[in-house]
């Protein structure tokens, strides 16, 4: 009976160790480049949790700590948006990054006059000072 307990003990913490390992984990310093034309560039992007939502900013060499709105991770799938600030505009931005690991694949797309202009945009985790 014990040696039966012992068992189900054990397949039950593995159990719950594999499903932990499965979920995605966007907190973190991401370094992001993404192309518009021929000229690649670069933001950053940090994730936060605050209790139980999550929260962020963005920011690039000319525009530092635009705050996220909306930001939600559904399976594999981070969507946010925010403002970017370039000379007098304000563009309106949206994201879709789809997490693996320490990196992500996504797109972006930027607000213009009534349309949406989408780029790719892809990102890795910072590693942690250890």
């Amino acid at each position: 009976m014990k040696a039966i307990l012992s068992m189900a003990l054990v397949f039950g913490v593995c159990g719950l160790t594999g499903a932990q390992g499965d979920e995605v984990d966007p907190i973190g310093t991401w370094k992001c480049e993404y192309k518009i034309g021929d000229e690649m560039r670069t933001l950053e992007l940090t994730i936060k949790k605050d209790g139980d939502k999550l929260v962020g900013t963005m920011s690039w060499p000319d525009q530092k700590d635009a705050k996220l709105k909306d930001v939600k991770l559904k399976d594999n799938t981070l969507t946010f948006s925010n403002v970017r600030k370039f000379m007098d505009s304000e563009i309106p931005m949206d994201y879709t990054l789809e997490i693996d690991g320490d990196k992500f694949k996504g797109k972006a797309a930027a607000g213009f006059g009534g349309s949406k202009q989408e780029y790719d945009i892809e990102g890795k985790r910072e590693k942690k000072d250890q």
